[in-house]
């Protein structure tokens, strides 16, 4: 199947980045290489484009897409929390733009066999992002304590039945493991209301986002690397980043809110004396969103916002 991902808020990131066209930038989450083919055809002479993904499929689809440029595009298989150690390692100490595209791809969606979908019920319950790690919602869903999946699914999934279903998960994989999307589907609808599922949405939506959360370390992983992003911006780079859900959302607002405003002093306080400088300024007070246009064309873009930061140093 042909990797196809739809590039969301791609003109509003691209104008954002303030492309340089000897800049070096990266894509940590290259997908279908959307965003990076823009940043590419905007770079000239040594202008440089390091674009990372830990999906087999992405870079097999973005390299094709980006073979036009390879005088100045490097393809990285990793996740982006490695961003420092790969940039090291191709000699590259400092960038003037970073992306950041989070969530799940439409081909990663639209793949059956990858898991990630709760509108295929034959599905292996996969959902990794990267094949090569060990843990995948087979796992979660057969081996997590019941105690555990339910905080997953309430952390993660925002579930309000997640006790419920957790419990009912743990009864059912005693008769037999749960193996597929579509046996998970059945468990979910079990413990919600009727009532509640005619009117909420698809009734595993919010679970399968947990697990695969889980399965991925999403937010662990973006709440570890963002300050480090900041880091590695050259004075007046940027780092944008563009979120799916609320969660996300709140992780990339506040830090970006501290690295502008570290000082921890008591406001009573007269001066600074904790000695914490800011790192940047916030460009976007508020999350850019799409317009109408985008979000007719494609559905999966309601939810995203872009924020970005500006380093300063």
């Amino acid at each position: 199947m042909e990797f196809h991902h739809t590039s969301v808020l791609l003109n509003e990131t691209i104008d954002n980045l303030n492309i340089k066209p000897n800049g070096i930038y990266v894509d940590g989450t290259l997908g279908g290489g959307g965003h990076a083919l823009e940043v590419a055809k905007r770079l000239e002479k040594g202008g440089r484009l390091i674009g990372i993904d830990q999906d087999e499929d992405a870079i097999l689809a973005a390299t094709e897409r980006l073979k036009d440029y390879q005088d100045r595009v490097t393809v990285v298989r990793s996740n982006y929390c490695n961003m420092r150690k790969e940039l090291k390692a191709l000699g590259i100490e400092k960038v003037d733009g970073i992306v950041l595209d989070l969530g799940v791809s439409s081909f990663q969606l639209d793949t059956p066999e990858r898991g990630f979908t709760y509108m295929e019920e034959n599905a292996p319950l996969d959902m990794r992002m990267d094949q090569r790690n060990a843990l995948s919602a087979y796992e979660v869903v057969n081996d997590y304590s019941e105690e555990n999946l339910s905080r997953i699914l309430h952390e993660y999934g925002e579930e309000r039945f997640a006790r419920k279903i957790a419990h009912n998960i743990c009864v059912s994989r005693q008769q037999a493991p749960i193996r597929t999307t579509g046996e998970l589907i059945e468990i979910i609808k079990r413990s919600i209301p009727a009532k509640i599922r005619a009117t909420g949405g698809h009734p595993a939506k919010r679970t399968f986002q947990a697990i695969r959360i889980e399965v991925n370390q999403e937010l662990t992983v973006l709440s570890e690397s963002l300050d480090g992003m900041i880091d590695l911006l050259n004075d007046g780079g940027r780092l944008c980043v563009i979120t799916f859900h609320s969660l996300e959302d709140r992780i990339v607002k506040n830090i970006f809110r501290k690295n502008e405003h570290p000082c921890t002093c008591p406001p009573e306080f007269p001066v600074c004396v904790c000695g914490k400088k800011s790192k940047g300024t916030v460009v976007t007070r508020k999350p850019i969103l799409p317009g109408e246009e985008e979000m007719e064309t494609n559905p999966r873009s309601k939810s995203a916002k872009l924020r970005v930061f500006e380093r300063k140093v």
